[in-house]
């Protein structure tokens, strides 16, 4: 079992930029890939991007490639998502997961976090 939270969230200007933080509980956080998703309202929830155990594979989405880096720390239970040149349609709320495999899928993810709202205002 893993419990995941975030924070870091928050207004940015747009071409301003944001750390997210998602800090996970228990001794197996290493064992999982993890991944970042986003949701806005209205719409469905969305991949952002995913790093496997062993931080030597990163997949991102084409609209945020080249301006977010996701990381992880495994001796400190956390994984991030450097957000840069942010765009008004980057608002969202932001989830962090854990799973089995480096993915997009939503569904492939067991466990999800509260989530964190970032706003970027034009």
């Amino acid at each position: 079992q893993v419990q995941l939270v975030e924070s870091g969230g928050g207004l940015v200007q747009a071409g301003g930029s944001l750390r997210l933080s998602c800090a996970a509980s228990g001794r197996t956080f290493s064992t999982y890939a993890m991944g970042w998703f986003r949701q806005a309202p209205g719409k469905e929830r969305e991949f952002v991007a995913t790093i496997n155990r062993s931080s030597s594979t990163t997949v991102y989405a084409d609209s945020v490639k080249g301006r977010f880096t996701i990381s992880r720390d495994n001796a400190k239970n956390t994984v991030y998502l450097q957000m840069s040149s942010l765009k008004p349609e980057d608002t969202a709320v932001y989830y962090c997961a854990g799973g089995g495999v480096v993915t997009g899928t939503v569904n492939e993810y067991n466990y999800w976090g509260q989530g964190t709202q970032v706003t970027v205002s034009s």
